[in-house]
């Protein structure tokens, strides 16, 4: 059987960029810029937004502006027809029962286009400024699995009661559910032994950092094999990717240099010295990824159309559904990707 075609989506700008040593990448931390770009988005071929959820900057500084996740996620539902939210949701930031509902009606505002990016949180620094629950590692799954449970729960029963070691229901009904059925796609990402077992439980698909295609394609291999383990149906396969399209191959290499190119000044520079060390090599993979986040230099899709177009097919070899894409300028590198990749 023929696979399906790739995905092509894109991270929403709640942070106004993804570079962190670029400082005005003229895509500003606002609505009225969210809302072009979403909208232009979908007339222009990508499938899918991922909308981040932390209530501080972690690309422009803790004191730069960040778009809250939810609420930015029921307007673009309003302005939109087509696109798929993936928004990324933290569940010790939300109680499970309140979220369900919430999420439930923003699904129908979109018209069932609503998808979750489930995230055991790893900012204690934010957490403890918000004054939330922060857990260690493991216990992170353990409340995200109770978690998804309630949810699932609520989204698919009615009445749904339920008694856990963190949160207890009695007949609690949640309506109207999600349009989607039997529930919105649940993706959720991790590399540890814990969040893999989660993951292959619970959720629907599985979301990696960027990196080479044979590193995806064994990474691809245990969860497929984690999940037949656990007898159930395959998962969807999404990866990040920073993407650069260029007319030649110097003039690519070029934008990589210019982004990457360490500002002293920028906030964070100074935490990323006392970890900056090793061989020339070493240090030169490290600055890309601090430059840019989610390993997004990794996968390599730097340079002409034909060359990135040919690193795509690589990925999707490997079991790659979806791209998760970022750009900067993200308007306008969506405009040339998408003429060049994406409907070539």
């Amino acid at each position: 059987m023929s696979r399906q075609p790739m995905r092509y989506g894109f991270w929403a700008p709640v942070f106004g960029g993804w570079l962190r040593n670029v400082r005005d990448e003229n895509m500003r931390a606002d609505w009225s810029y969210m809302k072009t770009l979403c909208q232009r988005a979908e007339q222009i071929g990508y499938d899918l937004t991922l909308i981040a959820e932390l209530n501080l900057n972690d690309i422009k500084g803790v004191t730069e502006p960040a778009l809250d996740a939810w609420s930015t996620a029921a307007a673009v539902a309003a302005v939109t027809d087509k696109l798929e939210l993936m928004v990324a949701v933290r569940p010790n930031f939300h109680h499970p029962a309140l979220f369900a509902k919430a999420a439930a009606n923003i699904d129908r505002i979109s018209n069932g286009r609503l998808s979750l990016n489930v995230v055991s949180s790893w900012w204690a620094d934010e957490a403890s400024q918000y004054g939330l629950q922060f857990d260690q590692h493991d216990d992170r799954y353990s409340r995200t699995a109770e978690w998804l449970k309630v949810v699932d729960g609520l989204w698919t029963q009615t009445p749904f009661s339920y008694a856990g070691e963190r949160y207890t229901l009695t007949d609690a009904i949640c309506e109207p559910k999600p349009l989607r059925q039997p529930r919105p796609v649940i993706y959720a990402g991790g590399e540890s032994e814990a969040a893999k077992t989660l993951i292959a439980r619970q959720a629907d698909a599985y979301v990696m950092h960027g990196d080479e295609p044979a590193v995806i394609a064994d990474k691809i291999a245990d969860l497929r094999t984690r999940r037949e383990r656990e007898g159930l149906p395959p998962m969807q396969y999404g990866m990040a990717a920073y993407a650069i399209v260029r007319d030649t191959v110097e003039e690519a290499e070029a934008e990589v240099a210019r982004i990457t190119e360490m500002d002293p000044s920028a906030p964070g520079f100074a935490n990323f010295e006392q970890w900056l060390s090793g061989t020339r090599l070493e240090r030169e993979l490290k600055i890309r990824e601090y430059s840019v986040s989610n390993r997004g230099l990794r996968p390599g899709l730097v340079g002409t159309p034909a060359q990135v177009k040919a690193r795509i097919a690589e990925f999707h070899a490997a079991g790659v559904d979806l791209l998760l894409l970022q750009m900067s300028p993200q308007l306008e590198e969506m405009e040339r990707f998408a003429a060049e990749v994406i409907a070539a």
